[in-house]
C-alpha cells in the first residue's frame, strides 16, 4: 500500500489536527486527487485497451443513471496516456470535478467493481506489484485518513458510522456472507447499507430484517431443522435456533438476555417502524435509529454464523 507517514502528517497528528468524527457531505479535493492516483495505479495493472473499455462502460452507466449526456473533458496533464483513452480521462475528470458526492462515490464504486471482475477473471495483467486488494486497502485508508465515512467492501461503497463497529462487526459479516450459501442474505445486507447511504431509512430497516431472517433460514436448512421457508417469521426462526441448541444449552441462562434482544430487537424495531401502515401521520425513521439497526443486525448475524460453526 503506497502510504507514507510524511512530516506534515506527523505534525498534524501532534497538533491534534486530524478528523475525529466522520463526515458524509463533502469529498475534499485532496482526497479526490489521491483517489485518481490510486485508479491510475489500477489502470497500470491492465492492458490499455481493456481499461479503456471498462471506463467506456462506466461512463455510459453514470451518464444514463444521472441523466447526463457526457462527462466533462479530460485531465491528461496528470498522466502520460494515449489520446485514445478518452473515456478513461473523462471518468477521472468527473471524479475530480463532480459537485454531488453521490456521483463521485458512484464513479469510484463502479471503477473498483469493474476492475475487480477483470482481476478475478484473470485477464492479462502487466504489473502484479499493485494488486487490486492492495489498492482497495489504500482507498479505504484514504477515506479514513480524511474522516470521510465511507468504505469499499464486497463490491459496494458502504457508509461507516463507527470504525470500531465496522471493523469488529460489519466487515467480518460481509466476509462471512460472501460464502455462496449466504448469497441472498449478503444481497439484502448490502441493500440495507445502500438504502442507509441514500437516506432511505425505512427501507434500510426492512432489508436488515430480511438479511437476519435469511441467515437463520440458511442455518436451519444447513442443519436440517424443520421450518416453513415462506411463512416463518423472525420470532419463530429464533425459537427454532434455540430449540436446536444453536446456543449451547448450558449457556442458555447466560444468553437469556441475548434471546430477548433477538426477539425484541431487530424484529420489533422493523415491525413497529417500517412494516405496518403509517396511519394518518407518516413515520419518520431517524438516521441514528437506522444506524443502530444496521450495527445490531451485523453483530447478530456474526454471532449466529459463528455459533453454527461451533455445532457438533
Amino acid at each position: 500500500m503506497n502510504v507514507f507517514d510524511i512530516y506534515s502528517k506527523r505534525q498534524k497528528k501532534l497538533m491534534g489536527d486530524v478528523p475525529d468524527v466522520y463526515q458524509y457531505d463533502n469529498i475534499p479535493g485532496t482526497l479526490r486527487v489521491q483517489i485518481v492516483h490510486i485508479i491510475k495505479d489500477l489502470i497500470g495493472v491492465y492492458e490499455t485497451n481493456k481499461s479503456e473499455q471498462v471506463f467506456l462502460d462506466i461512463h455510459n452507466i453514470i451518464c444514463r443513471e444521472h441523466g447526463i449526456l457526457s462527462l466533462g473533458s479530460d485531465i491528461s496533464f496528470m498522466f502520460n496516456v494515449r489520446n485514445n483513452m478518452l473515456y478513461t480521462k473523462r471518468v477521472l475528470n468527473f471524479i475530480i470535478e463532480a459537485e454531488e458526492i453521490e456521483q463521485v462515490l458512484d464513479s469510484v464504486e463502479l471503477t473498483f467493481k469493474f476492475f475487480e471482475k477483470l482481476y478475478n477473471k484473470g485477464d492479462t495483467i502487466k504489473n502484479i506489484s499493485n494488486t487490486i486488494d492492495q489498492l482497495i486497502k489504500e482507498l479505504n485508508f484514504r477515506f479514513r485518513e480524511h474522516g470521510i465515512g465511507y468504505q469499499y467492501e464486497s463490491g459496494e461503497i458502504i457508509r461507516v458510522d463507527s470504525q470500531i463497529i465496522h471493523t469488529e462487526a460489519v466487515k467480518p459479516v460481509l466476509q462471512l456472507l460472501s460464502d455462496t450459501r449466504f448469497q441472498g442474505a449478503n444481497e439484502e445486507f448490502l441493500k440495507a447499507h445502500e438504502h442507509y447511504r441514500h437516506g432511505n431509512y425505512k427501507e434500510c430497516l426492512n432489508e436488515c430484517l430480511k438479511a437476519f431472517e435469511s441467515t437463520m433460514k440458511i442455518i436451519c436448512n444447513n442443519q436440517g431443522w424443520n421450518f416453513e421457508p415462506t411463512t416463518d417469521t423472525a420470532k419463530t426462526l429464533i425459537k427454532i435456533c434455540f430449540q436446536n441448541h444453536l446456543i449451547p444449552i448450558y449457556l442458555e441462562d447466560q444468553f437469556s438476555s441475548l434471546r430477548q434482544g433477538l426477539v425484541g430487537g431487530i424484529p420489533t424495531i422493523r415491525n413497529k417502524q417500517a412494516a405496518h401502515g403509517q396511519g394518518s401521520q407518516p413515520v419518520n425513521v431517524p438516521q441514528y435509529f437506522a444506524a443502530y439497526q444496521l450495527h445490531l443486525t451485523a453483530s447478530t448475524i456474526l454471532f449466529l454464523i459463528e455459533a453454527e460453526k461451533s455445532l457438533p
